[in-house]
């Protein structure tokens, strides 16, 4: 299905378990990502062997959805985010609306639950890259310095990509830490140990921060969650489960 956000055509898959009505995740990818990553497609399997449905969609620039990738940023990723959590909420069958996101995505998610904790009910984080806004402010992305007072109007990354200077504009304007006080709901936070792009310490750090938030370190486990998968779908979905068993 296509939802628009200010007319720009998001590429979505909504998925339903066997039930009536039911809650359901918004699930956002990461940095040059899509929707059918392997370990974002196991994450929502795990979420509707609990009893959740599922919405996965591509982000500004990415995947199947409109925008340059070169001109995607982190507002209008979360543009992205309220919006289709709006249309979601549409839903007759929708009980609850939980986020979760991988990486980017997953600052993207923490930055939304923020902004609306009280239509919000629950978070799944997976490796969520808080530093972003950090490294933007320090003049470094991706392996690329420059200086954070003078940010030049093109940055080259890896694989030939290339970002607008605006993305780190705007990414220096953003305190991820705001967002985590406003949000008191429950949280369960993902991450590797041999997670060599996110630092780990920052996972860490946010859950002990994050009012109601369980943290499930996973040994072994890289970036991608694709090195213990079933270790990642049995955290969440016995997570989602509890969720549901609470409340």
């Amino acid at each position: 299905m296509t939802i628009l956000d200010d007319g720009i055509e998001l590429s979505a898959v909504l998925e339903r378990p066997n039930a009536e009505r039911c809650p359901l995740v918004i699930v956002l990818h990461g940095f040059s990502s899509s929707k059918e990553k392997p370990h974002t497609l196991a994450s929502c399997q795990a979420m509707r062997d609990a009893g959740f449905a599922t919405l996965r969609f591509d982000l500004y620039g990415h995947g199947e959805s409109g925008g340059e990738f070169r001109r995607h940023t982190l507002y209008k990723w979360i543009s992205n985010t309220l919006t289709v959590a709006d249309w979601a909420r549409k839903l007759d069958f929708v009980t609850d609306i939980y986020l979760s996101g991988h990486s980017q995505g997953g600052l993207v998610a923490a930055l939304v639950a923020g902004m609306e904790p009280d239509r919000i009910k629950g978070l799944i984080l997976r490796a969520p890259a808080f530093m972003i806004p950090t490294c933007a402010r320090q003049g470094s992305m991706a392996g690329y310095s420059f200086d954070p007072a003078r940010i030049p109007d093109e940055i080259q990354l890896f694989q030939g990509l290339t970002l607008d200077g605006n993305y780190v504009r705007v990414a220096q304007t953003i305190h991820a830490e705001n967002a985590i006080d406003r949000f008191r709901g429950p949280v369960l936070l993902l991450h590797g140990d041999e997670d060599d792009i996110v630092p780990l310490q920052d996972s860490i750090d946010a859950s002990r921060r994050y009012a109601n938030c369980q943290l499930e370190i996973i040994q072994g486990e890289n970036h991608h969650f694709n090195q213990r998968p079933e270790t990642m779908r049995k955290i969440i979905r016995e997570w989602l489960m509890g969720q549901t068993a609470e409340g």
